[in-house]
């Protein structure tokens, strides 16, 4: 059983009362510190998961994407078009393993603390990431999100097969219509909270009602603090946390 300290404490509780009925999760960076679609990335290669000629062609992309030559949402969906050809099952079991080695640990307690009891409220909760689903999918599993409440970055499957049919790719305003597609039933398509930690976040948390900057880059801490949202750092990344 986790043990939360007052500051975590404090924090789930003024979300808690807030009674939202949706509410709305970035991940990486979020849930958890690092990013673990990137993680992943290049652990596969270094496994062996995808071929050699896909890996060169990735590192030399990622290369030209952090010099700033390819849109965050187009790598983000070559990441996951990548494993064309490949068979789901097997991707999926790679991820389920790096992220339990690599990932789990580094869960921020009291988001977990947090999902959890919002769920048992009868809060929707969705998570919204444009990190490859089979790694979210990964990552949920330790938050009890069902995978029906998962979006991000997603191609068509066939056969068990991967295809290169891009489904969504969840990042920037990519993230409000994937948002917006699934709660179309409600009166004004706008989760009653949001959560995030990134640039990419900030369509989202605007959307929400209740924003909350998590965990922030300095960029979207900016924004946060403009527009008047919740900044909350994590307990374990707090420069006055005892070692």
């Amino acid at each position: 059983m986790t043990v939360l300290t007052p500051h975590q404490t404090k924090f789930i509780e003024s979300v808690l009362n807030l009674k939202p009925r949706v509410a709305t999760f970035d991940c990486d960076g979020t849930f958890w510190s690092g990013d673990a679609g990137e993680g992943f990335f290049s652990w596969e290669m270094e496994q062996g998961l995808v071929s050699e000629q896909v890996a060169r062609w990735a590192r030399a992309r990622y290369a030209e994407y952090k010099a700033g030559n390819v849109a965050e949402d187009v790598m983000c969906g070559e990441m996951v078009t990548m494993h064309r050809g490949l068979r789901e099952e097997l991707v999926q079991q790679a991820c389920d393993t790096y992220f339990a080695r690599a990932v789990a640990p580094n869960i921020f307690p009291e988001m977990g603390e947090l999902v959890q009891r919002l769920r048992q409220s009868g809060c929707d909760v969705w998570a919204v990431s444009s990190s490859n689903h089979w790694i979210i999918r990964s990552g949920m599993m330790y938050f009890g999100i069902p995978q029906n409440r998962i979006l991000a970055a997603e191609v068509a499957v066939e056969n068990g097969m991967i295809t290169d049919h891009l489904l969504r790719v969840p990042s920037g305003p990519g993230k409000v219509e994937a948002i917006r597609s699934v709660l179309e039933s409600s009166s004004d398509h706008r989760p009653d909270c949001a959560f995030g930690n990134a640039i990419w976040d900030r369509e989202m948390l605007a959307l929400s009602k209740h924003a909350f900057a998590i965990n922030p880059n300095p960029n979207l801490k900016q924004i946060a603090m403009a527009n008047g949202w919740t900044v909350y750092q994590p307990e374990t990344n707090r420069a006055d946390r005892k070692l």
